[in-house]
């Protein structure tokens, strides 16, 4: 991979307010600010478990500030998201069982220094509509494109909205043949638009493989997913398209060991793709190590990367990578 810079922080030390954290999310803000969140307390499903932000400046990143807690439940991956109206949401679930999840959003008209009392994403539901891990993107037409899944189904699917986030339309279940998986499935999808009304999908799977669909109607239909040669741990991926057309990916380069349903989550890597993610190039290793390196953000502005992730479930790292010029 070509770049040109790197800057890596850890976005509070060890004195912490929780635990144990995980499930990082990102956002960029005006003026070049960045706002993060993740989920936090004694450990992960723990009733004490709540959603936190802290935001970088000039003076680096803030104290980390819980902003959801609805009481003895936990709460998990949370996922911010800034529309260009300059709307910040913040999704995240609730629920003792992830079966049982319901999304809550909450959502900031200035950048994140106050924010709105929480309401369900979709009224009445449960399993978790709206985001599961991953960032939302905008489609060509404004449609908004949430990556979403169902457990313990392990089944993909996008929740679409074409008025700006209000409500929610969701599309068809990701077509998978079960019966011939060793493992569950497929779920925490993460999405791009490769040209107007084509978008695609790398999903986590149990299959030691990241899987990939496509749809040829913004999204509303997919054909069966299939695998693609990139190794998965059954463990988040993420990734962006940047405006040049690359598309950079995230992930644990791991595949479950024999008998095991996950495996490593150790190295961490990035890895880019010119051709609309049939190739991909060398990798540049972010942390490895024992312990994890798990479940990554990644956001673009031009040619900076913007990434955050689990280190050690007792931090959140984050990365600025600045990438050469590839054109």
């Amino acid at each position: 991979m070509r770049y040109v810079n790197t800057v890596k922080e850890f976005i509070f030390e060890e004195e912490r307010p929780f635990l144990s954290c995980h499930a990082s999310t990102l956002e960029l803000l005006p003026g070049g600010d960045v706002i993060a969140a993740w989920f936090g307390g004694t450990r992960e499903k723990a009733g004490d478990v709540a959603i936190w932000i802290s935001r970088r400046g000039d003076k680096g990143w803030t104290p980390p500030v819980k902003v959801a807690d609805q009481g003895d439940v936990p709460h998990w991956n949370p996922v911010l998201f800034r529309t260009n109206k300059g709307i910040l949401f913040l999704y995240y679930k609730v629920g003792t069982n992830i079966a049982e999840w319901e999304t809550m959003v909450i959502r900031s008209t200035d950048n994140g220094h106050t924010w709105t009392s929480p309401l369900p994403l979709v009224e009445g539901d449960k399993g978790g509509r709206g985001p599961v891990k991953n960032k939302p993107i905008v489609l060509h037409d404004g449609t908004i494109a949430a990556p979403a899944s169902l457990e313990p189904a392990w089944d993909a699917f996008v929740d679409l909205s074409f008025d700006g986030g209000e409500t929610w339309t969701r599309s068809e279940i990701v077509p998978l043949e079960h019966s011939r998986m060793k493992g569950k499935g497929i779920i925490q999808p993460t999405l791009w638009e490769s040209v107007p009304g084509i978008v695609h999908m790398l999903t986590r799977s149990t299959e030691g493989s990241i899987y990939r669909s496509d749809s040829m109607d913004g999204g509303r239909t997919w054909c069966a997913a299939y695998p693609t040669e990139l190794p998965n741990n059954n463990s988040g991926i993420d990734l962006v398209k940047l405006n040049n057309g690359t598309i950079a990916l995230i992930y644990n380069p791991t595949r479950p060991e024999n008998g095991k349903n996950k495996g490593p989550r150790t190295p961490l890597v990035i890895r880019l793709s010119q051709d609309n993610g049939h190739t991909w190039e060398n990798e540049i290793v972010l942390d490895e190590g024992e312990k994890q390196y798990s479940y990554p953000a990644i956001v673009a502005s031009g040619l900076d990367l913007y990434v955050t992730y689990t280190w050690k479930r007792e931090r959140i790292a984050f990365w600025k990578i600045t990438l050469a010029d590839l054109a």
